[in-house]
């Protein structure tokens, strides 16, 4: 197989997997969390992750920073060495965990709700039977697709299917806030899109 024919393939897979990401109430149910929670409360919201979906994590929260939602990401092993105490009880945390079972994202629920037990919790995994899934007020599956890997193991179309699932948190948070072009250029002045943002 050549390098085109490989990445028709893979474009066909990922492309199939986020269409069947499952559509459900509990995307609504989590932006109404977060407008409540950040944008009428005065929380922020935290992000968390190990690894690539890490990563993926810090993606998201940086796009609600910029689009009016007040959003850090915070290291799940950072969290037990102090990082811990960047939460405030009317934040909410929007945890990745593909397999549901990574031990640090697990172990950080249970420090966070020791610390605010009413701390609300969104989780993106590819397994809605898993402990973190049970633990979740709202549990969005991303619907379990295989990755793309030819050894079915690197994070690969989870990683795609997080970055979507996040989209459409954003997206449908600045509707719901009626976030503006004008409030955009407030937060981000450099660069090409600051530019664009307050044009005319």
């Amino acid at each position: 197989m050549d390098v085109k024919e490989s990445m028709r393939n893979i474009l066909e897979a990922e492309s199939r997997a986020i269409l069947n990401i499952p559509i459900t109430d509990g995307y609504e149910k989590a932006v109404d969390l977060i407008v409540e929670q950040v944008h009428n409360q005065g929380g922020k919201l935290v992000t968390s992750g190990m690894g690539k979906a890490g990563q993926i994590a810090m993606n998201i929260a940086t796009t609600f920073a910029s689009t009016g939602i007040p959003a850090i990401n915070l290291h799940p092993s950072e969290a037990q060495h102090g990082d811990l105490g960047m939460l405030q009880k009317n934040d909410v945390m929007l945890l990745l965990s593909n397999s549901g079972k990574t031990r640090e994202i697990l172990e950080l629920v249970e420090l966070a709700r020791h610390l605010y037990p009413q701390l609300k919790f969104i989780v993106i995994t590819g397994n809605d039977h898993s402990e973190l899934a049970e633990l979740a007020d709202v549990c969005l599956y991303t619907g379990g697709a295989p990755e793309v890997c030819p050894l079915g193991l690197t994070p690969t179309t989870s990683t795609t299917m997080m970055t979507v699932m996040g989209d459409v948190l954003v997206v449908n948070t600045m509707l719901r806030t009626g976030f503006t072009k004008e409030e955009y250029a407030k937060r981000h002045h450099g660069g090409y899109l600051g530019k664009k943002s307050r044009e005319k």
